[in-house]
């Protein structure tokens, strides 16, 4: 597996390769714009670094460290 998207710092970009989650978790993720080869963009993190804020789509979403860790990237 490659780098996660819980892993990527403030200001840092990423490509969606793969969502390696659980039926119900993927297809929600999804539904919120994580597809194969979409870009996304970490905007802010809490102060314990969860959650965290990124941009996809042009829209802003926040993420639980635990989701972002099942958004593989390229």
């Amino acid at each position: 597996m490659g780098h996660t998207m819980d892993e990527l710092a403030v200001g840092q970009k990423g490509s969606v390769k793969a969502i390696n989650a659980p039926k119900q978790l993927k297809r929600r993720l999804m539904d919120m714009g994580f597809t194969k080869g979409v870009g996304v963009e970490v905007i802010k993190t809490a102060p314990m670094g969860d959650p965290m804020e990124v941009a996809v789509r042009g829209y802003h979403l926040c993420l639980r460290k635990a989701e972002a860790r099942s958004i593989e990237l390229a």
